[in-house]
């Protein structure tokens, strides 16, 4: 039973008795209303006041019978009440000290700002790759739902320094800044990239105008929901076949076919070799549809010859498990 619906039910119990008292001692010796009560609340708080009237074998035995059962009432209300609230207070303080221990022990994590529509889904992708979250929300009704989902999270505003230090975001890979307010996500994103100039920044803007205010800001990327959503809809009309496979590539967990992109470290097996050398299309039954080059120039459709080199991403379609075997051979810890 919840502490508020135990509180109230005891204190409807408690007046019962308060007003069971008040009626015993006005039927059986004839009090008026204002003795009986201040005879009732005596007996119940054990304050031993002497009687306001002489009572009677009957009037006694109400009293004793009063006293056992509301005194006792009282002692199991104060007491359960003590109880539930320390409990609480305790279970509160050991629960923020595990939960910021955990924080502190992460990085290379990704911070979300908002676990509105847009961070809720953020976040669950992100955690099925998986990746570590930490969300930060200000609002005390969304903590259960993000308990219930098993994020690591952080109670306050996205916009302040010490929330975002808290968070852990000197040790972040990044960061999505997706509050509901264009002015929030802004601040957000110059109060983050003051803290970590290294942040990965990724904004959302709801208006085109704070497209421009977010990316001076500071932000690595800015997204339109409305935007990416309007194109969607006129690409589902216009090329219909193509949005039903990349859908089906990018969000069909049902399926095996997946589209990748899988970076080169330093230990790869295949830096230095040509796509034809590297086997991948032989060995993996993938196919690299482009190379983004560690200078940010973007190879779409790379010919047999094009050579992987070290900080390379390699953009791979196929099957989940041979993408994980190919992960494996280029020594990708995440």
């Amino acid at each position: 039973m919840k502490f508020t619906t135990r509180f109230l039910l005891d204190l409807f119990i408690f007046s019962l008795i308060l007003i069971g008292g008040c009626i015993g001692f006005a039927v059986i010796e004839g009090w008026d209303m204002l003795d009986a009560l201040y005879m009732t609340v005596i007996t119940l708080t054990t304050v031993g006041f002497q009687e306001v009237h002489p009572l009677s074998p009957t009037g006694k035995i109400f009293t004793m019978v009063l006293i056992v059962f509301g005194v006792g009432f009282i002692l199991y209300f104060l007491s359960s009440t003590t109880r539930i609230m320390i409990e609480g207070t305790l279970k509160d303080f050991f629960g923020r000290r595990k939960l910021e221990k955990q924080i502190n022990q992460v990085e290379g994590h990704y911070i979300v700002c908002g676990f509105g529509r847009i961070g809720r889904t953020v976040s669950q992708l992100l955690k099925e790759k998986p990746v570590e979250v930490v969300i930060i929300e200000k609002n005390p009704e969304g903590i259960p739902l993000i308990q219930a989902k098993n994020f690591l999270y952080v109670l306050g505003e996205a916009t302040s320094e010490e929330t975002l230090l808290k968070a852990g975001i000197l040790k972040a890979k990044g960061l999505v800044a997706a509050v509901s307010s264009d002015a929030d996500n802004v601040y957000i994103t110059l109060t983050a990239r003051g803290l970590n100039p290294e942040l990965f920044i990724l904004a959302r803007a709801a208006e085109e105008s704070s497209i421009v205010k977010l990316t001076r800001a500071g932000a690595d990327k800015v997204v339109s929901p409305y935007d990416i959503g309007a194109r969607s809809m006129a690409n589902s009309i216009l090329r219909p076949t193509v949005i039903d496979f990349i859908e089906l590539a990018m969000h069909n967990r049902s399926l095996d076919l997946q589209i990748e992109e899988l970076a080169v470290s330093e230990r790869s097996e295949i830096k230095d070799l040509t796509l034809m050398e590297s086997a991948i299309r032989k060995d993996f039954d993938l196919i690299v549809v482009a190379i983004k080059k560690g200078t940010g120039e973007m190879i779409f459709n790379p010919s047999s010859q094009a050579k992987i080199q070290v900080g390379d991403i390699l953009v791979a379609l196929g099957d989940r498990e041979n993408l994980a075997r190919l992960e494996k051979k280029l020594r990708i810890t995440g």
